[in-house]
Parts: structure tokens; sequence; C-alpha cells
């Protein structure tokens, strides 16, 4: 499950988004009880959240859901917000491996002074035949990424911290990579270059405007173009989303790039440092990013028979899809590439609905529904 539940400090600071709601639905006493038994009728092995503000996670989410026999991990947003993200998982089910919380908040870089954060887990399922076996584990990941519709900038950056630590935590020895499930609110519409980058792996962003990249508006209001880099190589992250001291064959993101580096190892090896210097200068400076992972959403982001567009997020302000559960798709990878097949095959997903949905019911939150965004849900299987 991916569910952003609505931090009540931020629907108070913010409540010109809810004047079109009971106020009898607003306050947290009413909320909770709502947000905890959806929850557990839907009945997830793993919960995504997002705006989970600290005192209410820590008084009385974590101990409701430790009781219902989940284990919760918790990265709080850096700075005086008060929310963070959460990753919750059954116990019963699942076992924790690694807990790695990521700040983009960066006090050196210009460009990363928000205080938004990730937070990537590495589970291994309780009945895998091999408790040792590091392809039977699961790597997971949940964000919230910056708002503001103007900076998309920003927003790319946060997501390239993000994809360098997935990256890092699901590579096998052997190049390939553990199953990854990417869950969170991006604050960008399934028609937006930045959801693009995020399904296709690539972004060419020469002569895109920052206030285009998320999608939100449909006219921005900036019209300042992104620049190359559009992060600073002091952040260690290549254009590749990856660390920049991981090793060659480790930093490429596909099974075609490590076979083309193992083939040109020689010719490169007469360059000189200063030349090998000036083509990685190059290839950073290029207006174009690109990951890896090769993620798949599970939503199709329109409803049938109609193509009416799914809707995640709904107040007086605005009735769109911001939310996501991205994953890793089963394949089976050709004989020339190292690693085997196995991954996630999608089973089923809860349905979404469309803004006359919404509207019938006073939009969100409502009497039922205890957020302004709708929960996302989704089945797989784990094939090794």
């Amino acid at each position: 499950m991916s569910y952003n539940i609505l931090s009540q400090e931020l629907l108070q600071d913010n409540d010109y988004l809810y004047k079109h709601c009971d106020p009898a639905v607003l306050p947290w006493e009413y909320r909770l009880p709502n947000l905890l038994t959806e929850i557990q009728q839907l009945d997830a092995d793993i919960l995504c959240l997002q705006e989970v503000q600290e005192d209410h996670y820590e008084n009385q989410i974590k101990p409701a859901l430790q009781r219902l026999g989940y284990q919760c991990e918790y990265k709080k947003r850096t700075g005086r917000k008060p929310d963070g993200c959460a990753i919750i998982f059954k116990s019963s089910r699942l076992s924790l491996l690694s807990s790695n919380p990521v700040e983009f908040l960066r006090p050196s870089d210009a460009l990363l002074d928000r205080d938004n954060v990730g937070l990537v887990v590495l589970l291994r399922p309780n009945h895998a035949s091999n408790q040792s076996d590091p392809s039977a584990f699961i790597c997971v990941a949940n964000t919230h990424l910056l708002y503001n519709p103007r900076r998309g900038d920003i927003k790319l950056a946060q997501l390239a911290i993000l994809l360098a630590e997935i990256s890092r935590l699901s590579r096998l020895p052997d190049g390939s990579t553990n199953p990854v499930v990417l869950c969170g609110d991006f604050n960008s519409t399934p028609w937006s270059p930045l959801y693009s980058f995020l399904t296709t792996g690539c972004l060419d962003y020469r002569g895109l405007p920052i206030g285009m990249v998320s999608g939100q508006e449909n006219v921005p209001r900036a019209q300042r173009l992104l620049t190359s880099p559009i992060w600073s190589q002091s952040l260690g992250i290549n254009h590749q989303c990856q660390y920049e001291n991981r090793p060659t064959a480790d930093s490429s993101p596909t099974c075609p790039s490590a076979v083309c580096v193992t083939a040109v190892e020689g010719a490169i090896s007469n360059l000189t440092v200063e030349d090998l210097s000036t083509k990685a200068a190059v290839a950073f400076h290029r207006a174009r990013i690109e990951h890896g992972l090769k993620l798949q959403s599970t939503y199709q982001h329109h409803l049938m028979p109609d193509g009416r567009p799914e809707i995640t997020t709904c107040h007086s302000r605005t009735a769109i899809t911001v939310d996501y559960i991205l994953f890793t798709p089963e394949v089976t990878s050709p004989p020339s590439c190292p690693g085997g097949g196995g991954g996630l095959q999608l089973l089923g997903r809860l349905s979404l609905v469309g803004q006359p949905e919404l509207q019938e019911v006073n939009s969100l939150p409502n009497q039922h529904h205890s957020s302004d965004h709708l929960p996302l849900l989704a089945r797989f299987r784990f094939r090794r």
C-alpha cells in the first residue's frame, strides 16, 4: 500500500484547501480511527505512508500497527517540518535486513535546500528457502517529493538521490538487482516529464522549462529552462543516478551497457587521466539523465471504458494523480547478461475512481475517507 494520510498540522496550515469539508470530519480525533480502520481492512503486507506526523506516529500510529503485527520504520523530514515517511511491514511475512533514511537537504548545495526525505528498506520474505540468498531480498522505497510546481529542478535532484540509494541497495554481486518497489507522493502527474523519466529510464531535458517537469500546471508560471547539469557534480551522483564511487560495471544501468564497458576497456586504457577526466565532464554535462531500474506503474492512470483520468488526490484546488506504486517487473535476462530471471508479477490492484465520483462524495477528506489522498494497493507474486 502507498498512502498519503495527510498530516494534521499541514491540514491546519492549509485550511483553505478544505473549505468544502464538513468541519466535523477534519479533527485528528475523527480522522485517526478512519485511517486505522482503512489500513486494517486493506490488510497489506507492506505499507508506505507519507505525511506521517511524528507525534501521532510515536504515540498512536506505531503502537496501533504494532498491535496488528506490523514492524515500523520511520524517517521524519529535516528541519522543523512535523511529518515524514514510514515503511511498515508484517513481521510474520517479512524480516528487516537494513533500513536506510535518505535526506534530500544538502546545506552546501544551493539547489537541494528543501526538507523532503525518503526511506529505503531491504526486506527478506520469511518463507524464503535460502535465508542467506541475497537474490531473495526485496528493496522497498518510499518518498514524498517537493510540492512546488515551479521547481522541477529540485524534484529531479531529489529523485536522483533516491534512485542512487535504491541502486546501491538493490544491486547484487553478479550485476543483477533485487526486485524494487518504489512508492510515494511524487507531486507529478502521469503525463509529466518526471513520470516519463521514472518509467522509461531516461530524460532528455534540453529546452525543458522547470515549471513543466511535474505537469502540475498546464501553463508554467516561470519559463526558466533546466540547466545542464541539473545537480552539482559535488553531489557525487552521475547522470545515470548512480553514486560516482561505484565501480564502472556497477554503475551501468543496463546489461547492454555493461557489455559495452567490457568491450571498450582495452581501448580506453591508453587514454591519459586528463582525457578520461574530460570525457567524464562532457558526459556529466550533457542534457540527459538516466536510471537503470526499469520501473513500471501498477496503475494505468485512465479508467475504462471512457478513459477519464484516475484521481489519487482531491481537494478544493485540484483533482489529479500524484501518487504511485512503481515496481520492477518480472524479466528473463538474455544469456549474454549476468543475473537470472525472476522479479515481481503484478496480480491485481485496488481500483481508483475519477473526479465525478469524488465530487459525489464531496471530494476529500469526507465522512468515510479521512485523507485528501486515496490509498493505492497492489498485489504481487515474487518469482525467483
